[in-house]
């Protein structure tokens, strides 16, 4: 029987690897690493995250991306 995963949960989960991988610091292994720690399939979030990629909703992480970027171009 499948498992049925809360909006909160699914949309925390996707916030979370969308953030780690705007950082070149922390991007590889992001969906590996979060999955491990929420207790996920690593399959079902990079599902996720691709389905939620493709739907074309702005994520929090590009605005993120670009404060970082914003940062080092004042630097």
């Amino acid at each position: 029987m499948p498992v049925k995963y809360t909006p909160e949960l699914k949309q925390r989960a996707i916030e979370l690897v969308l953030h780690a991988q705007a950082s070149p610091d922390t991007a590889r292994g992001a969906i590996t690493r979060v999955a491990g720690e929420l207790g996920l399939s690593k399959e079902t979030l990079r599902v996720w995250v691709r389905t939620h990629k493709q739907s074309g909703v702005g994520t929090p992480a590009e605005s993120v991306g670009l404060e970082a970027e914003n940062r080092r171009l004042r630097a």
